[in-house]
């Protein structure tokens, strides 16, 4: 699948929260700068031309819902972001956020014990 726009990833936030939804109900749940209804529009539809998300037509509306589950995108994009930025090694991702004090000591050991269950 292509990769999505910062935008296109928004938006699919937004239908993975509605489930389905009008452009026009997808438009009421954008809280920072809304764009022009055509444009939420196209955007919207080059989701579905990528494959990302379907339609049910009712007369000249269409009804969307995404046709990938956010955990089956989240595997998708973390993995990438692993091997992209990470060298494919989840210790170099987990040391990063260790040396941005992003986690913690105590995160770690919950960590350490979820996979030790496993």
């Amino acid at each position: 699948m292509q990769k999505l726009t910062n935008k296109e990833e928004e938006i699919m936030h937004i239908l993975w929260k509605l489930e389905k939804a009008f452009v026009k109900e997808i438009m009421a749940e954008i809280t920072e700068e809304q764009p022009h209804y055509n444009t939420l529009s196209t955007i919207v539809r080059n989701l579905e031309e990528k494959g990302y998300v379907s339609h049910n037509a009712f007369g000249n509306t269409h009804q969307y819902f995404p046709k990938i589950s956010k955990e089956s995108y989240r595997k998708r994009f973390m993995n990438t972001a692993i091997d992209n930025y990470f060298n494919s090694s989840y210790k170099n991702m987990v040391s990063f956020f260790a040396k941005e004090e992003k986690i913690t000591a105590e995160e770690l050991r919950e960590i350490l014990a979820m996979i030790e269950k496993k």
